[in-house]
């Protein structure tokens, strides 16, 4: 039977009467087999339709498509409002390949006859042929589904469309109507790429392997896809032998660019350093592989030390930026992103987002990266970003894929402060897929030292697919550990991922600097400026990290005051205080407090109030003039952040500074009622003690330090002058003879020769013996 169907009917007077059902359309989707989607003309209709029209669908249904095109147009000139001569129309040049000829009339009869729904799902169709086509697909699709709600093949073409324009909330949602009622092998392809493209590799990878289940094979641009699921959930291996087949072709098209860019990222996530950029070559010098090429280079620079990739990103978008006669939003978007992170690439960035700011007033999300761009150049004060990111972040979008762009520019950036959390967290409320936000939350709360909910936080983003390939937080988990005491958990962490030579630069120095740290907080600076000589020998022109050497050194009495003083006024010679880094604070406050430092003082307290160090010091000069308006100051710290644990190390340590030890005590007992095993508070009010003569207190005290981290020289080296002080001259000998021996370093330490010396001296002098060194 043909699709042009004859039926024969008997009318009541027994004559026969031959009518035509006629076939409007044949609708071939996106993905996968052609969907045959027949629309048939009432017979009475039938009967009433134009012999132009009649004979242009009996052209068609022969195959004769080029004649019923000539047929169709001379019926729509005649019959210019007729909707079955327009869509004829549509669907011949469809068949025929003039794809825009056949958008062309379906738009006009949308225009005539806006419930058409024929045209409506010919129109979602055909949005997905052109990017410019897109949001009129989607549009016509939500009006079929107005009309038709369980019309599936519409939901998941609409969800095709979402998917392709990045409104990946949307296209989920419809997606999940969808897969609930039993969809085709079509419908399961087309959501795997969905979901992969969203970012939700594991999803993706189970549809993928639904797929794989029918019977069908993948191939194509959708084995791109796959492979990517594959490599994002941690089988790269396997996601190479998918990819390596699709290059073997001489042939260099879109679809072998694509694959050989995602064959790049799969090569490098299985350490495959040469391959990865090998499998580049030929995609080299070509223009219409500019932005894979540079994608995939952009990968291997942020992840693996390869000289010169860096400029050759640069010069892939520059060629992409000038060959675009007007760049599309997301190109300047992407490129502006690549820039913000290259050397030398920050002025160009702040160029595109200043240009995408204009011409997109309204998108919060590029407001956010152009204030932190613009702080990160020092354009902009710590304070006028507070201000104008809360402007900004008054109202959050409603529109899933503003809130989606919103979520990925707040990711991108550095908290810009605990008060933005109910930000961040409705942004998650509200479905965004964007897991990194948990890890910023994670270290907000960590910043104010609510260390069970950042915990919670880190691990909701370890839980992802994203989380678990992602280091960051290791480093985050250590410090986690290092602010609750746990310094033997902490350096295991720094030490595991030193040890694994991670590829990823930034995060091999974040676990070197971390690390040092520990070694600082135990008095093993020897083995903390060894870690400091590496970061050096990594980064030998980072400021920054001559910085936190110096700051080292200097606590460690491996340097002289004015040696550091030296160090310190070059890098403020030469960096802006705007852009302020921890080192910077860490040297200003491991410095004596000096009047000539206040201004510098007040400019890093402006960055960051809550730094009790830099905070410490700058009382320290207002105490030496004035106590009653230090104490105060505190005072006023504390009534205004009653849940901080740190403003109580500032009011304990001030207090230290003024004599006030009473203050001092109340001030750590505050810290351990919350925190009871917190060791730096441990170990303060252990010193208060002290200096109380309350050495049984002191004694316990340290004890519980030591319990936590046994490894604490500093306060096994302080037990024993509590001994001494105690009156225990042997029992302190013999603690700092073990100490000696437990040296983890092998060098000699002066300061505990000295110690000990001065312990058997004194011990000599009680018993009526002259020391031999004394005798002349």
């Amino acid at each position: 039977m043909s699709q042009l169907q004859k039926i024969v009917k008997k009318t009541e007077t027994g004559k026969r009467q031959i009518s035509y059902l006629i076939p409007f359309a044949l609708i071939v989707g996106l993905v996968g087999t052609p969907v045959l989607e027949v629309v048939m003309v009432p017979v009475a209709q039938a009967q009433t339709l134009p012999t132009e029209v009649r004979r242009g669908y009996t052209l068609l249904d022969q195959g004769l498509v080029k004649d019923a095109i000539a047929a169709f147009q001379q019926a729509v000139r005649r019959y210019p409002q007729s909707i079955p001569a327009k869509l004829g129309l549509a669907i011949a040049y469809r068949r025929q390949g003039e794809i825009s000829e056949a958008w062309d009339i379906y738009q006009q009869v949308l225009a005539q006859e806006p419930n058409n729904q024929l045209a409506l799902k010919s129109v979602g169709v055909l949005g997905g042929f052109r990017p410019e086509w897109q949001a009129s697909g989607i549009e016509a699709l939500t009006t079929l589904l107005s009309l038709n709600p369980n019309d599936t093949a519409a939901r998941a073409q609409r969800a095709l469309l979402y998917g392709y324009q990045g409104r990946f909330a949307e296209a989920l949602a419809d997606y999940q109507t969808v897969l609930a009622n039993n969809p085709s092998p079509e419908i399961l392809l087309g959501a795997a790429e969905t979901y992969t493209n969203s970012g939700n590799y594991r999803q993706g990878l189970e549809l993928f392997n639904r797929y794989r289940a029918t019977g069908q094979s993948i191939s194509g641009y959708a084995a791109i896809a796959y492979a990517r699921a594959l490599r994002q959930t941690g089988n790269a291996a396997a996601a190479i032998q998918v990819l390596e087949p699709q290059v073997q072709a001489a042939q260099i098209d879109d679809r072998a660019i694509q694959a050989r860019a995602e064959l790049s990222l799969a090569y490098l996530a299985n350490q495959q350093f040469t391959e990865a950029l090998a499998i580049l070559d030929p995609l080299q010098g070509r223009v219409d592989a500019l932005l894979p090429l540079a994608r995939s280079l952009n990968e291997i620079r942020l992840r693996a030390n390869v000289a010169g990739l860096a400029e050759r990103v640069a010069n892939l978008y520059t060629q992409a930026l000038a060959q675009a006669v007007t760049p599309d939003p997301q190109l300047l978007r992407e490129a502006a992103d690549v820039f913000s992170g290259l050397p030398q690439g920050q002025q160009t960035a702040l160029q595109l987002y200043r240009q995408l700011a204009t011409s997109q007033p309204n998108d919060p999300s590029i407001q956010v990266q152009l204030l932190a761009l613009e702080h990160q150049l020092g354009l902009i004060s710590p304070a006028d970003l507070k201000g104008r990111l809360y402007q900004v972040l008054q109202t959050l979008p409603t529109e899933p894929t503003q809130q989606q762009q919103l979520a990925q520019a707040l990711a991108q950036i550095e908290p810009p402060g605990l008060e933005f959390l109910p930000v961040y967290q409705n942004l998650l409320l509200a479905g965004v897929n964007q897991p990194f936000l948990n890890f910023r939350i994670a270290q907000m709360l960590v910043q104010s030292n609510e260390l069970e909910g950042a915990k919670r936080a880190l691990v909701a983003y370890t839980a992802t697919p994203a989380g678990a390939a992602d280091l960051a937080p290791q480093l985050l988990a250590a410090e986690i550990e290092r602010r609750e005491g746990n310094l033997t958990a902490a350096q295991a962490r720094y030490q595991a991922l030193i040890a694994a030579n991670v590829q990823d630069g930034d995060v091999l120095n974040a676990a070197l600097q971390g690390l040092a740290g520990i070694y600082l907080s135990q008095n093993q600076p020897d083995n903390a400026l060894a870690l400091y000589d590496q970061l050096l020998a990594r980064n030998p022109q980072d400021a920054n990290v001559q910085l936190g050497r110096t700051s080292i050194a200097y606590q460690a009495n491996r340097i002289s005051e004015a040696q550091a003083e030296a160090v310190l006024n070059s890098w403020l010679q030469s960096q802006p205080t705007t852009n302020a880094p921890p080192e910077l604070f860490s040297l200003v406050a491991a410095l004596p407090a000096s009047p000539q430092r206040e201004n510098l003082y007040n400019a890093l307290l402006a960055l960051d109030p809550n730094n009790i160090s830099v905070q410490t010091r700058s009382l320290q000069l207002i105490a030496s003039r004035d106590p009653a308006l230090a104490r105060a100051r505190v005072a006023q710290i504390v009534a205004s952040n009653p849940n901080n644990i740190g403003v109580y190390f500032l009011q304990g340590q001030l207090a230290q500074a003024i004599g006030d030890l009473s203050l001092a005590d109340r001030a750590y007992q505050t810290i351990l009622t919350a925190q009871p095993y917190n060791a730096d508070a441990l170990s303060a009010l252990g010193g208060i003690r002290f200096q109380q003569r309350r050495f049984n207190s002191a004694e316990q005290l340290y004890s519980q330090v030591l319990a936590v981290n046994p490894n604490d020289l500093a306060i096994r080296r302080t037990l024993a002058s509590l001994s001494a002080a105690q009156d225990k001259p042997l029992t302190a000998l013999e603690q700092l003879e073990q100490l000696q021996v437990q040296q983890s370093n092998g060098l000699s330490d002066s300061d505990l020769l000295r110690q000990r010396q001065q312990l058997q001296e004194n011990f000599l002098r009680r018993r009526g013996f002259q020391p031999s060194w004394e005798r002349y």
